[in-house]
């Protein structure tokens, strides 16, 4: 992975944060009600229920989001189908503030590393997220697919973390830590030398990957003893990353 340096280098690590079924729970069910709205906007392009529910599967599975086919095979308008799905979805009554997560947040030390949310959504959704939490102030930036340039990249493609480092001004891959909820996307950080990935996966929900988890081999990759670990609550990074948190003082 090549990483522009022409511009000034931050040396302090990046937590990447992903947004969807990450910040929140999968419980909330935005999920569920974007892919309603997805499958609702291929039938508008004339296509049958079935014809709908197979080129969604497909082109979420080619092309890692169902937009990118959609575009490239239907001329559809990535800013008309962001306002008729995650644009019409009412986050405000779906997920809420969770003092938690907040508190999780802000207790990372600043000295030693940044937070950036890196996302598939387009940057208004994950903006309106980030607010509803309350966590915007916490973020440094947003990663994001931008729908107004053609042929936009996107997790889990290399190129798209490779951007992801170059906006965030870092060189050192080993000084990532990342999580997500999707395994495929943790598989590809890994691959490109992040030294410190986790998989989100909370126990009793089920996979909305739509396949089976990949496999990876961590004994061949840099930093192997930092990745591919697995956990069900957020919190459980205090423990996984003490080395980014502030520690409260020992009792003399």
């Amino acid at each position: 992975m090549t990483i522009d340096t022409s511009a000034a280098v931050d040396d302090r690590a990046v937590l990447w944060l992903d947004i969807d079924n990450t910040l929140y729970s999968a419980s909330a069910k935005i999920s569920q009600a974007m892919g309603a709205r997805i499958h609702a906007y291929f039938v508008t392009l004339g296509l049958e229920h079935d014809e709908a529910s197979k080129l969604h599967h497909q082109y979420y599975t080619q092309y890692g989001l169902a937009l990118r086919g959609l575009v490239r095979h239907h001329g559809v308008d990535p800013l008309d189908f962001d306002r008729k799905c995650d644009g019409s979805l009412p986050l405000e009554d779906m997920i809420d503030f969770d003092p938690k997560l907040r508190k999780l947040l802000d207790d990372v030390d600043k000295s030693k590393a940044r937070i950036w949310a890196l996302t598939n959504a387009f940057k208004p959704h994950a903006m309106r997220v980030l607010k509803i939490l309350k966590i915007d102030d916490l973020v440094e930036d947003i990663v994001y697919c931008d729908y107004r340039i053609q042929n936009f990249v996107c997790k889990p493609e290399p190129e798209y973390y490779t951007m992801a480092m170059e906006k965030a001004k870092i060189t050192d891959p080993s000084k990532c830590y990342f999580v997500d909820d999707n395994r495929s996307n943790v598989d590809a950080a890994i691959s490109l030398g992040w030294g410190h990935c986790v998989h989100f996966c909370e126990t009793g929900l089920e996979s909305v990957e739509g396949g089976k988890l990949s496999q990876i081999d961590n004994e061949r990759l840099p930093g192997a003893q930092h990745v591919m670990t697995d956990i069900s609550s957020l919190e459980e990074l205090r423990k996984i990353w003490p080395e980014v948190f502030v520690q409260p003082n020992n009792p003399s």
